[in-house]
C-alpha cells in the first residue's frame, strides 16, 4: 500500500478544489485529516446580514478593515483558544499559502491593536473561510462584514463556511447537501479571472 503523498500548499489547494479542507484534533496532535461534511455551511455572498445592532457599531466608526496587512497575527489569534484544529503543520500551511498569494485575512483594528480578524483560501471564484477570533465585541462579525463585500465586490460566488454555528446563522449563512456544495464549487472554480484584490483598506458595506 502506497503511503499518502505528504503535506504541502500544493496538494492543500488540490484539497480545496475537490471540496475538502484539513483539520487536526488539537493543537498538539501532529497529525492531520481531511474533511468533506455531508452538509456543508456556505455564506451567500448577496445575502450577508447585518443586523440593527451590528449596523450600530459600523456606524460608529470605532473599527477599522484591513485586508492582508497582519496575516501571521490573525492566524495566530484563531489558535489562541483552549481547543483548536490549528496545529503547528497546519499553521506553516497557511502561512505559506499566504506567501504564495492564496491566503488572506481580514484584519479589524481599534486604537491601532488588532481586535478581530477572518482568514481563508482564495481560488477563482471561491473563498474558504477558515476561522475567525475577535477579542472585541462585533469586531469578528465586522471583518466579514467587510470581507463578505469586497469578495461580492470582486464577482466571488462562493463563500464556504464549512460549518454552521449559531453566529454564522444569523449572519445569513446557511446548509446544503454535499453536492449542491460541490456544484457551486465547481461553478465557482471556473471563475479564472477573479481576484481578491490589493491589500489595504476593506470598505464597509
Amino acid at each position: 500500500m502506497r503511503d499518502d503523498p505528504p503535506l504541502s500548499p500544493e496538494l492543500l489547494l488540490q484539497a480545496y478544489q475537490v471540496g475538502v479542507f484539513p483539520m487536526s484534533e488539537s493543537r498538539d496532535d501532529p497529525d492531520v485529516f481531511w474533511v468533506d461534511p455531508r452538509q456543508r455551511g456556505i455564506l451567500p455572498l448577496p445575502g450577508f446580514h447585518i443586523s440593527r445592532s451590528l449596523r450600530r457599531t459600523l456606524n460608529r466608526g470605532h473599527f477599522q478593515v484591513t485586508l492582508n496587512a497582519a496575516f501571521a497575527e490573525v492566524l495566530t489569534g484563531c489558535a489562541a483558544r483552549p481547543e483548536t484544529w490549528i496545529n503547528e503543520t497546519i499553521f506553516d500551511l497557511y502561512m505559506a499559502l499566504h506567501h504564495r498569494g492564496h491566503a488572506h485575512a481580514a484584519e479589524v483594528w481599534q486604537d491601532n491593536q488588532l481586535v478581530g480578524g477572518v482568514y481563508g483560501v482564495a481560488i477563482g471564484g471561491a473563498f474558504f473561510g477558515e476561522s475567525m477570533f475577535s477579542t472585541a465585541p462585533d469586531a469578528s462579525k465586522t471583518a466579514l462584514a467587510a470581507l463578505t463585500h469586497r469578495l461580492h465586490g470582486r464577482g466571488f460566488t462562493l463563500f464556504d463556511t464549512q460549518f454552521i454555528t449559531p453566529h454564522l446563522r444569523s449572519l445569513g449563512a446557511v446548509e446544503i447537501p454535499r453536492a449542491s456544495y460541490h456544484a457551486l464549487l465547481d461553478m465557482a472554480l471556473d471563475l479564472k479571472d477573479v481576484s481578491i484584490g490589493p491589500p489595504g483598506p476593506l470598505p464597509f458595506p
